[in-house]
């Protein structure tokens, strides 16, 4: 059984920093793309960034400049780093976890707060 345990977010002021962790808990073969998405009341999760296992990354493009994402494959631990932030980045970040052994797999966390006071 794998379990992503997230932590990190929090309430922050407008043009502030925050980092969040993820770390894969139990024994994970075959994990390839790590990821951070984010879902507000009323709308469809979004992803944020994600990162393979060989460092490709990949951003939305509001968060492009502002955000980056860095993994630690030895670890399978997934970083997600916010700076400048912007109220309309106040959401529930969830982590992803996604590979293939015999069979695709998506595990998902169980998202944490991030609030983005103006």
């Amino acid at each position: 059984q794998v379990t992503l345990v997230e932590s990190g977010g929090g309430l922050v002021q407008a043009g502030g920093s925050l980092r969040l962790s993820c770390a894969a808990s139990g024994v994970i073969f075959g994990l390839n793309t790590m990821g951070w998405y984010r879902q507000v009341p009323g709308k469809q999760r979004e992803l944020v960034a994600s990162i393979t296992r060989d460092g490709t990354t990949n951003y939305a493009d509001s968060v492009k400049g502002r955000l980056a994402i860095s993994r630690d494959n030895a670890k399978n631990t997934v970083f997600l780093q916010m700076n400048s932030l912007k109220p309309e980045d106040t959401a529930v970040y969830y982590c992803n976890a996604r590979g293939y052994w015999f069979k695709g797999y998506d595990y998902w966390g169980q998202g944490t707060q991030v609030t983005v006071s103006s």
